[in-house]
């Protein structure tokens, strides 16, 4: 034996362990980091202001054209955070992808918020290229290769896309345990992220929650292109094999098929809209009483079933009024007072090729010839999809003896009318016992989460690094 060996302790096999000092060995392993989350507040950005993007940021400076993706102007400053950050999130989804990365700055850095449609894949994958090629330059050869976190089912339909064409590691992640990190990262760490919402107050209907250490049991709504409700609880004591440990339990106990993708793709077929926002855009400026069925229609001017709540403004049938106004334009045609169905044709051609002019409440001839604005059908559809998720929310909530229920997911973008209908369905059906909640960032919950998966267990989360 080499009497110089005989004082070198054996080499000692890594273990998987949740003490203080293994913890510190895993920050100090190359890529990965601790978030520092002290002092990080959210910035309003202008992002056609060049000021408004440090210089020194990973932001690809020859990135596709602008309409190909949409920078969120809502970024997180986090001033405190000094570390390299080695890794990109992407959230994966059935219509949207949602990209999460770090910047860094003069002083700390910030979390960025983007988001691609999924069938321009293309696009994402060119800008996460432009992100590994600034990682490289702002960092240097020997920082470890820049890594893709990926969640949502598109972390598995493009996962050798992705790491062929950028030749780097790609770590999926699962889908529901990344929503729930990344809302439970906003609960507890992000002071006017989470808010309430009441149009009774006029003054001031949306108010902003404190953190809070812990929200548990709570309903999670993510409404994407469909909707899943997941009921949250504390983590278990004794998780699970292949769960991390401080992962809370969970169980997705429904949903609806309608959701996000029903909107846009109904609003597709009906009014020739391009995009979501020009749909939300449309409803913004809609009168669904002229497409749905009222109270009011039912008992007369005026008049509501106030004995069960139920004001001359609610709507008694989504839609109802479609078939009646459809039966009368047809005894008009049938009287020689209405358009014929060429006519009806090109007039519905001039629509959809922008012919009807700008900036004036156009109409759109819609089923079989029949006139309605396309302002008005998108309100009646996003009245009915928000209706009904709220519903549903609502009885799953009391079926499981929750009380507190957090709405996210890219489908809300922060609408007003969407915000409003899903607040009202809670307060109403539940007359006000349960408490709906919301984000600012609502549609990065699951591209968060899988942010945060790449640090040791219990990062991000207050408390985290007490006694390190």
């Amino acid at each position: 034996m080499d009497p110089a060996g005989a004082h070198q302790p054996p080499p000692k096999r890594r273990r998987i362990s949740s003490s203080a000092a293994d913890m510190q060995s895993t920050i100090t392993h190359p890529g990965t980091i601790k978030i520092d989350v002290s002092d990080a507040y959210i910035v309003d950005n202008d992002i056609s202001d060049p000021d408004s993007q440090s210089s020194n940021s990973n932001s690809p400076n020859d990135a596709p054209e602008e309409a190909d993706y949409e920078h969120d102007k809502r970024s997180l400053r986090l001033p405190n955070h000094t570390s390299t950050v080695s890794h990109v999130a992407v959230d994966i989804g059935g219509s949207l992808a949602k990209v999460v990365y770090f910047s860094r700055e003069e002083e700390g850095g910030r979390l960025n918020f983007l988001k691609f449609e999924t069938d321009k894949v293309d696009v994402l994958i060119e800008f996460m290229r432009e992100l590994q090629t600034q990682h490289k330059e702002t960092n240097g050869e020997r920082k470890r290769e820049l890594c893709i976190m990926a969640t949502g089912g598109g972390a598995y339909k493009y996962y050798d896309r992705i790491k062929s064409e950028l030749g780097v590691d790609v770590v999926r992640e699962d889908e529901m345990e990344c929503l729930i990190v990344g809302l439970d990262f906003f609960i507890t760490e992000i002071p006017n992220e989470v808010f309430t919402y009441n149009d009774a107050d006029l003054q001031n209907p949306m108010r902003f929650t404190p953190t809070q250490a812990s929200a548990y049991p709570y309903l999670l709504v993510n409404i994407g292109s469909g909707v899943s409700m997941i009921k949250v609880s504390a983590p278990s004591t004794d998780p699970k094999p292949g769960v991390r440990p401080g992962t809370p339990n969970y169980q997705r106990i429904g949903g609806t098929s309608l959701g996000g993708g029903t909107f846009w793709g109904l609003l597709s077929l009906l009014t020739g809209a391009g995009s979501f926002d020009e749909m939300l855009a449309m409803a913004e400026q809609g009168d669904n009483s002229s497409v749905d069925l009222l109270v009011g229609d039912i008992y007369g001017t005026g008049m509501g079933y106030e004995k069960i709540g139920l004001s001359e403004r609610t709507i008694a049938s989504s839609f109802g009024k479609v078939f009646k106004r459809k039966r009368e334009a047809e005894r008009e045609a049938e009287d020689g007072g209405g358009l014929t169905n060429g006519e009806a044709a090109r007039v519905q051609k001039q629509h959809t090729n922008g012919e009807a002019g700008k900036g004036g409440s156009a109409q759109s001839l819609v089923g079989d010839g029949r006139m309605f604005k396309v302002e008005d059908i998108s309100r009646s559809l996003l009245y009915a999809i928000s209706n009904n998720i709220g519903q549903i929310a609502y009885l799953q909530s009391e079926k499981h003896d929750l009380q507190h229920i957090y709405f996210g997911g890219s489908f809300i973008r922060g609408y007003r009318q969407t915000i409003h209908t899903l607040a009202y369905a809670i307060k109403f059906w539940s007359k006000g016992s349960k408490q709906a909640y919301f984000l600012r960032h609502e549609g990065y919950l699951g591209a968060v989460g899988a942010f945060l998966r790449r640090q040791p267990s219990g990062w991000g989360r207050r408390g985290s690094v007490d006694g390190i």
